[in-house]
């Protein structure tokens, strides 16, 4: 006896079917493309995304009540600047990781929150930490300048402002990382905040690191940030921009003509 054949499956049931099966799971952290998958120490789950979520926040509310609260005197090293670097750090790179969920989901991972930016940026911030202490435990007194640390917060809010805004207005053409091909889907972005600026999540970055050492009042280590920041974006700016020439030819040529990157010495 001969088995009845199944009837078949017709075009759009097909497509709906992949359809189901192709769509991610509102927890995946794994992007679908290999070049933008984790490549740090920390497990690419969303277990180590919620606890690196809780932490953040953690230090954040720390931090912010620090900051309003300036320690209540209890304590020397308990001060306003200490609890908006801390606040403002857990903020930033919680904030990399959100926007990147939000507007730019194939390329989300627990690599998003940018914890391993390479030993260089932890060391950095670790140096600021250790000279704003010492000089406030030995010289106090070099750290009773309000209105330096009022203009590093402006500077550290327009700069975080500034590059969220920027990754949002990017979307999926942003990258942590330096693309060196050409995507389908890839366009040049030129409109929003990359209409007055070239590289505005570089600048946002730049200006928030800046205005952490001015918060601080930090006066060596604002000389190492500017330094090596600067060094590093115009190496990065000059090597990206050979490949967004290399995809977007004469139109993005026009664009650099046109827009600065509002970066010191880096037309």
């Amino acid at each position: 006896m001969s088995a009845t054949p199944e009837p078949e499956e017709d075009g759009f049931d097909k497509r709906l079917r992949q359809r189901v099966a192709a769509k991610r799971d509102p927890l995946d952290t794994v992007p679908p493309d290999p070049a933008h998958q984790p490549r740090g120490l920390i497990p690419n789950t969303p277990l180590s995304v919620s606890l690196i979520s809780f932490l953040l926040g953690s230090l954040f509310s720390f931090g912010l009540l620090l900051f309003v609260t300036n320690g209540y005197g209890l304590y020397w090293w308990a001060t306003y600047q200490l609890g908006f670097f801390l606040a403002i750090w857990s903020a930033f790179h919680w904030a990399e990781f959100a926007v990147t969920a939000g507007w730019n989901r194939d390329k989300c991972s627990v690599d998003s929150f940018l914890l391993e930016n390479g030993a260089m940026y932890h060391v950095a911030h670790s140096v600021a930490l250790i000279e704003y202490l010492l000089t406030l435990y030995f010289e106090p007194g070099y750290k009773q300048w309000p209105y330096v640390s009022l203009v590093g917060i402006a500077l550290v809010l327009v700069g975080q402002t500034l590059r969220s805004t920027a990754m949002i207005h990017a979307g999926s053409n942003f990258s942590h990382m330096l693309a060196y091909r050409k995507i389908d889907g890839h366009t040049l972005v030129t409109g929003g905040v990359y209409r007055w600026l070239r590289h505005p999540s570089y600048a946002g970055f730049l200006y928030w690191a800046l205005g952490t050492q001015l918060v601080l009042q930090n006066p060596v280590s604002f000389a190492f940030f500017l330094v090596v920041l600067w060094r590093f974006f115009h190496s990065r700016i000059k090597t990206e921009e050979q490949y967004l020439i290399r995809f977007f030819g004469d139109d993005y040529r026009t664009y650099k003509c046109s827009v600065g990157t509002m970066i010191p010495f880096i037309p």
